[in-house]
């Protein structure tokens, strides 16, 4: 298979969020007065954007609108504060972006993240190495598993769908790459399990980032 670009979840696939993610979601609802979660609930509520993310971790008698709403507000400026306090690449992450840009493989990032921290956590955490295209959630765009994203990433690369690998470490990331008919790559280091993975579409999953070269 001839695949001429790779497009990377951020939070579970190339950088570990988790701990940054669950301190910062827990100041706000320590903020409410209401109980908070560990890491491990943690890796099952993310993935699907921040307002998502604080209706699952909202008890449910608090998940109105206007709470809601507030605890994305809140969960941006607790986030602001700490977003980069633990967060680091993956293990085997810096080997693996080496070993792509030394075969001058185009990369890019498509998150669920709001985008300005999505850049931020690129540019600040993964400086070196080029990313040609990244994307975060924004307002105009549907988040994933819509394949809009995607679509815009490919035209951005000059790749056709075919021609990507779309690697990430959830069911929401699985089903954006089969939306979009790109090759859907799991990452088992992430916040899910292979079984969560292979079930929403994932053609492999590799154990290790360094897994991904041979099949550039």
């Amino acid at each position: 298979m001839n695949f001429k670009a790779v497009i990377f979840d951020l939070d579970g696939t190339l950088l570990d969020t988790i701990e940054d993610l669950t301190d910062s979601m827990n100041a706000v609802l320590s903020r409410l007065g209401v109980g908070q979660h560990d890491v491990k609930a943690y890796k099952l509520m993310v993935g699907d954007g921040v307002e998502v993310l604080c209706r699952r971790a909202l008890p449910e008698n608090l998940r109105d609108e206007q709470t809601v709403g507030r605890s994305v507000e809140a969960m941006r400026e607790e986030y602001g504060k700490r977003w980069r306090a633990k967060t680091r690449p993956y293990d085997g992450i810096p080997d693996l972006l080496d070993g792509l840009s030394a075969r001058s493989v185009r990369m890019a990032v498509l998150s669920n993240k709001l985008d300005d921290f999505t850049r931020k956590c690129v540019d600040q955490l993964l400086s070196r190495w080029r990313f040609d295209a990244m994307l975060g959630a924004r307002p105009d765009v549907p988040k994933k598993p819509d394949p809009s994203g995607a679509f815009e990433l490919a035209e951005r690369l000059n790749v056709s769908p075919g021609e990507v690998l779309y690697v990430g470490d959830t069911g929401t990331d699985m089903r954006t790459a089969v939306s979009a008919g790109m090759y859907a790559v799991g990452a088992l280091w992430g916040f899910r399990t292979a079984g969560e993975l292979l079930r929403e579409g994932a053609r492999m999953v590799l154990r290790t980032p360094f897994d991904l070269l041979p099949w550039i």
